[in-house]
């Protein structure tokens, strides 16, 4: 147990290098990943499940006696990016299928990679558990209205048949995983330790699945525009979540923790509702968008660490 514990803790360390190498491999090797693409949304419960598994009674408690900072910092989540990715489309023209993936990974909720990013800088990773928390609750009645409000004039969005999957996909997992967690308490500890392996191997298999079908299609004039797209909408979710907590003069480890919260996208549950109910060229933005705020999340938080270290030194 103790060297998968070592792997796992290398994996995290090493897991943005590892995504590019593993989707460019994709790219170059379609065929190696095209049987996964019949089951991402597998894949996503079991990303989800092991969410819902590390979840305890103190953590919704925690929710229930903090919750202006957790509720402020979902509306902000839900506000920004998905009206953000609107902005963008109409600002690059962008249209169809391509346009409805921007909008479809701008409303989906808060990355799992945020609460990672947020622990690497120093914030505040309570507060950051509980937005992320919040959020995935909320997707399946915010994504398929967001999706119907800003994306219905580029493709025909199946709101019902959304609502009813991302029900099934996002929300049943977690609250499985809260069940398991609170009936065999301390006796699936194990299991917890080896979850966020289990976690990054299904975002690797999603992010090649994704690339897999869509490797003829990604670096296209059709889709030249997407890359910084979605650099973008990244970036500006940073910069406005970042602004909107010091607005609320929070403190800044709650900066640091809403700023991840809203411009990292659950970009994987994106590409397995695309595929699924779009096209897989809708898939490409939220492909693109886990590589990348996982490249921009490791330096911003890179940087903190080391700005809030120049900043103790100057006050000793």
């Amino acid at each position: 147990m103790q060297k998968v514990e070592q792997f796992s803790k290398w994996l995290s360390k090493w897991f943005t290098v590892i995504v590019i190498i593993w989707a460019a491999f994709n790219y170059v090797l379609p065929q190696t990943s095209t049987w996964v693409i019949p089951n991402t949304s597998y894949l996503l419960g079991i990303i989800l499940f092991g969410m819902g598994l590390t979840l305890t009674t103190e953590d919704f408690i925690r929710i229930s006696k903090r919750p202006i900072p957790v509720v402020l910092g979902t509306v902000a989540h839900y506000v920004i990016m998905p009206g953000l990715a609107w902005l963008l489309c109409l600002l690059f023209h962008l249209k169809g299928a391509t346009a409805a993936g921007v909008i479809l990974v701008g409303s989906c909720p808060s990355g799992t990679s945020s609460s990672v990013m947020a622990f690497l800088a120093g914030g505040d990773v309570a507060l950051d558990v509980s937005i992320e928390v919040l959020s995935t609750l909320l997707a399946p009645l915010m994504l398929p209205t967001l999706l119907s409000l800003l994306a219905g004039q580029f493709i025909a969005v199946p709101a019902a048949k959304l609502f009813l999957s991302t029900l099934q996909i996002v929300v049943v997992p977690v609250v499985l995983g809260v069940i398991v967690h609170r009936l065999l308490a301390h006796k699936i500890d194990s299991v917890i330790k080896l979850m966020p392996l289990i976690s990054q191997a299904a975002i690797l298999l999603i992010i090649g699945a994704v690339v897999s079908a869509n490797h003829a299609n990604i670096f296209t004039s059709a889709t030249a525009l997407v890359i910084p797209v979605v650099m973008l909408h990244n970036l500006c979710g940073y910069g406005l979540g970042y602004g909107f907590s010091k607005l609320l003069r929070l403190k800044e480890p709650q900066q640091k923790a809403i700023t991840f919260e809203v411009g990292m996208q659950d970009s994987s549950l994106g590409a397995t509702l695309a595929i699924k109910y779009f096209t897989p060229q809708a898939a490409i933005p939220s492909t693109i968008f886990s590589i990348w705020h996982n490249i921009s999340g490791s330096i911003l938080s890179s940087w903190w660490k080391n700005h809030s270290k120049e900043l103790v030194v100057q006050e000793d």
